[in-house]
This record gives structure tokens, C-alpha cells and sequence, in this order.
């Protein structure tokens, strides 16, 4: 009989003691918590202010009625309200079929060895950290005077399509440069085109990022009133446009003029104003969200 040869268990590994947290690192966890939390209170604050300043005001006469400086119980926002539908209809017209386009050629066309594609590139970056005021000056100048437009709904429309045309083709390029090169090397070699391979593989998949993308950059554009005050747009104005031909004014505009005056009723139709501006960011940024999950892909 051939004793076998008894193998001994190995010997557990020691067990390593929790190590404990450095006191560093437990303060800038602490201070990244203070930091939100003050940011979120101070939000609910001026959210909770804003809707009690202007709840007695938040009525159909606000959307109904125009405004009226003599009697400030009878004024609205309807012209500003219509003003605002016109102008960020007309922006996202401009800048969203240009972005993507933009974005779709700097991603699969365009060669990065040429200089003018990253001299492209670079510009892109650099205007997308423009005050909006240059863009102001830069409308009143070119668009408003130059071209002749004047001080109208197309004027405004162009300027804030220059002005978030720059974050519309970052975040397109960011979502066309996510979709994975597996995808587009499968579609290729299926015997697609290129063009074919983008529109019915690489956009769709992209569709949720560069949704999302727009949104903001539309939802940054609708806030804006110091450009457009530059180009001419009204604080007072008691009709509807009619086209793109016709004089404005907008939301911020309004709550501007608003907040001037010295009756403290206008500072309710201020914030009653405020509360309806950010009731169609709302909307917007939550169209946003249903694209993302409708249009969501997983790799």
C-alpha cells in the first residue's frame, strides 16, 4: 500500500484591521456636504420667497392681460410671454440644425491634422466662455445695424443663436463621440455609406445627449436679458409679434422693468413673472429628460 501524502490546509491570511479614515479627508467629505447644503437652502429660500411675494398675482390676468403701469392690478405678461415663445422658437430654428451639423462634420469628416479644423475647434471652445454681453454688442452691431434687421424678434433670435451655439455643438460632439466605434465599424461593414452609417446608427444613439445638451443651452437662452437689452427690446410694450419682423420684448425684460419700480404691487408681478419663467424652464428641462429616456441606448 502507497501512503498518500497528507497536504496540510494553507494558513489563513491575516485579516487587515479597517483602516480609518483620514481626518483630511473626513473634513473635505464634511465640507463638500456644508457646500450642498447651503446651495440647496439658499434655493429653496429664494424659490419659497419668489412664490409667496407672488402668489396674489399668480392668476389668469397674468397670462391675459398686458401690462399696464397705472394700474398695476389689472397688468400681465402677456405680451412678455408671447415675446419669449417667439424669440426661443426662433433661436432653437437657428442654432440647433447648425450645431449638430457642426458637430456631425468636426466628429466624422474633418480631418484634426488640418490647421483651419482646429483653429475651428479652438474658437469653439474660447466663444463658448463669452459674456453674453459681447454677443449683445456684437448683435447690435452686425445684425441689428449692419444687416438692417433692426430691433426685432429675428434680430434677437440670431444673437442668442450665436450665443449657445457654442455649448449646442460641444454637448452634440460629446454625445456623437460617445456612441461606441463598434457600432459605426459593424454598420461600414455591412456595406452602409458613411452618411448612412450616421443617420440611422450614430444620431439616434446620440439623440439623448444632444437633447439634453439643447435644452440647457436653450434654457440659458431664454434667462438672458442684458444682450437683449442692448438690441432694443422693449420694457413696455402692449401688443403681441406677428413675426419675426415685429418689435418685442421677453420674460427678463419684463421682470427687469418690473422690479424697478417703487410700488410694491409691481414686485409681486414681478415674482409672479419669475414663477412662470420658471415654470417653462420646467417644461423644457423635463422634455429634455423624457428624450434622454425614450432615445437611451445601452451598450
Amino acid at each position: 500500500m502507497i501512503p498518500t501524502a497528507v497536504t496540510a490546509d494553507p494558513p489563513e491570511a491575516p485579516r487587515l484591521k479597517g483602516r480609518r479614515t483620514p481626518l483630511r479627508e473626513q473634513f473635505f467629505r464634511l465640507s463638500l456636504w456644508a457646500s450642498l447644503a447651503i446651495g440647496v437652502l439658499f434655493l429653496v429660500g429664494l424659490l419659497t420667497y419668489v412664490v409667496v411675494e407672488g402668489w396674489p398675482r399668480l392668476n389668469s390676468k397674468l397670462w391675459t392681460n398686458f401690462p399696464d403701469i397705472i394700474d398695476p392690478s389689472n397688468a400681465g405678461a402677456q405680451s412678455a410671454i408671447t415675446g419669449t415663445i417667439w424669440v426661443i422658437s426662433f433661436t432653437a430654428l437657428y442654432c440647433l440644425p447648425t450645431g449638430v451639423l457642426t458637430a456631425i462634420y468636426l466628429e466624422e469628416y474633418a480631418d484634426r491634422d488640418r490647421w483651419w479644423n482646429r483653429a475651428v475647434e479652438i474658437n469653439i471652445q474660447n466663444l463658448a466662455a463669452v459674456p453674453s454681453i459681447v454677443y449683445g454688442i456684437l448683435g447690435l452691431g452686425v445684425i441689428s445695424r449692419g444687416l438692417g434687421f433692426g430691433q426685432t424678434v429675428l434680430t434677437a433670435s440670431l444673437t442668442l443663436s450665436l450665443l449657445v451655439l457654442p455649448i449646442v455643438i460641444i454637448s452634440s460632439r460629446e454625445a456623437i463621440r460617445a456612441v461606441p466605434q463598434s457600432i459605426r465599424q459593424a454598420s461600414l461593414s455591412l456595406g452602409a455609406t458613411r452618411w448612412q452609417t450616421i443617420w440611422r446608427q450614430v444620431l439616434p444613439a446620440a439623440v439623448p445627449g444632444m437633447a439634453t445638451g439643447s435644452i440647457l443651452a436653450l434654457s440659458r437662452a431664454i434667462g438672458e436679458a442684458a444682450p437683449l437689452l442692448l438690441l432694443g427690446g422693449l420694457t413696455f410694450i402692449t401688443f403681441n409679434p406677428t413675426g419675426v419682423q415685429s418689435q418685442f420684448t421677453v420674460l427678463p425684460i419684463q421682470i427687469f422693468n418690473w422690479i424697478s419700480q417703487s410700488r410694491a404691487e409691481f414686485t409681486a408681478l414681478a415674482s409672479a413673472a419669475i414663477v412662470v419663467l420658471l415654470v417653462i424652464l420646467l417644461v423644457m428641462n423635463s422634455l429634455a429628460i423624457w428624450l434622454r429616456n425614450h432615445f437611451t441606448h445601452r451598450w
